[in-house]
């Protein structure tokens, strides 16, 4: 029994990796404007203010961070938002890796006397007077702290441990996915504060939360070893940037790495900053470009989610049956009784029903084995705590 599949408009917000767009079936189509959008593409762009359509059903954001989504709005509108979790990490842990070793070496003063430099014909021999100015250290036999061990942490201490560090981690939410993935050699921090004390260096790999924003201050920089050198690629809120000026200016830190700048890190005493680069590698950008539109896509075909933010993941496979009816609602009592009845008042029988919750919102899903009435959206709809209804999929 073949599917009618339905054409679909698709709005990018942002330049998306054609390796991403080239994913998409026949009968998507990629449209100039968000009207008429079934689901939008965005990377970096502020959608913060943003007014969706009503026929918007699913954004996808080509990255980890979803800062630049009003998350509730959404869901309360029921749009489910995607993000794509690891797909960027390798690229991030490159650049974490150059951080550490920038932060060791003074590659950047040594490649600034040399430019300075230049014209002088005896450059060379200048040179080996001049790099005892630019002399630093190994990370062999150091110690590295890392703050969270999802994706990109686990590959930092990973590789961190290869190069002959002594690694640290720390994360009260290890997932066991990353637990399999961690190296033995990695030991466990009981506090965070514990590895704050005893690490050279401290590298930051957790979401920007109400819990962890500026959860780098005064108080955790007096933690540390005297000289520590840290590195932040995860957000840029997760540092309170005075207060590590502070550090910097008395000697309490040796050097910051932040790939966040703003007028203040721009200038800050030993502070080595890049513009946002942890991501910008054509294998990232074409990594989050395939995933969002493969969580896209699926969504709105089948009715799955995959990394979701604002919404429950729940797989029910491709539809076989007649119909499939995806649901987001309330996380509220007595709302799977309300619409089991209206299926069983209309004779409909389910053969197949998913359900699950996240926080306030909900989402079911629910396979049909007889056609269903024109009205069966809208009178479901008129459930209260639902706030979208569709008709997914409709086997002809």
């Amino acid at each position: 029994m073949p599917r009618h599949m339905k054409a679909r408009q698709i709005f990018c917000l942002n330049a998306i990796s054609k390796a991403g767009t080239a994913r998409f079936r026949e009968g998507y189509v990629l449209t100039g404007s968000p009207e008429g959008a079934a689901g939008i593409l965005v990377r970096s762009a502020d959608m913060r203010e943003m007014a969706f359509p009503a026929e918007l059903r699913a954004i996808a954001r080509a990255g980890a961070g979803v800062n630049n989504i009003p998350l509730e709005r959404c869901a309360e509108q029921g749009i489910v938002v995607f993000n794509t979790p690891g797909a960027n990490a390798n690229s991030v842990k490159e650049l974490v890796i150059a951080g550490l070793l920038l932060a060791s070496r003074d590659i950047i003063g040594g490649n600034g006397w040399v430019r300075a430099n230049a014209a002088d014909p005896n450059i060379a021999k200048e040179g080996e007077k001049a790099k005892k100015a630019f002399a630093g250290h190994e990370i062999k036999g150091r110690t590295l702290g890392v703050v969270g061990l999802g994706a990109i942490g686990v590959l930092v201490a990973n590789a961190a441990i290869a190069l002959g560090m002594d690694v640290y981690g720390y994360d009260p939410y290890l997932s066991v996915k990353s637990a399999w993935q961690l190296s033995p050699l990695v030991k466990h921090a009981e506090s965070v504060e514990a590895l704050y004390a005893a690490c050279d260096f401290i590298t930051l790999h957790v979401p920007a939360t109400d819990a962890t924003r500026g959860m780098l201050g005064a108080g955790a920089l007096a933690r540390m070893k005297d000289g520590v050198k840290v590195l932040n690629f995860a957000r840029d809120v997760l540092v309170d940037e005075e207060a590590m000026g502070a550090a910097l200016q008395s000697g309490k830190a040796a050097c910051y790495v932040s790939d966040f700048p703003n007028p203040l890190s721009a200038v800050l005493k030993n502070a080595i900053v890049l513009p946002h680069l942890g991501a910008s590698t054509e294998e990232a950008e074409e990594n989050c470009a395939i995933m969002a539109a493969e969580e896209l896509q699926d969504y709105l075909d089948n009715g799955n989610i995959a990394h979701s933010v604002n919404y429950p993941d729940l797989s029910a496979g491709v539809c076989e049956t007649e119909a499939r009816v995806a649901i987001l609602h309330r996380n509220v009592p007595n709302m799977l009784s309300q619409i089991t009845a209206f299926f069983g008042s209309n004779g409909l029988n389910i053969e197949n029903l998913l359900n699950k919750a996240r926080g306030q919102y909900a989402y079911t899903l629910l396979d049909i084995s007889h056609p269903m009435p024109s009205d069966t959206v809208e009178r479901l709809r008129e459930i209260a705590g639902v706030l979208r209804v569709r008709r997914v999929a409709e086997n002809i």
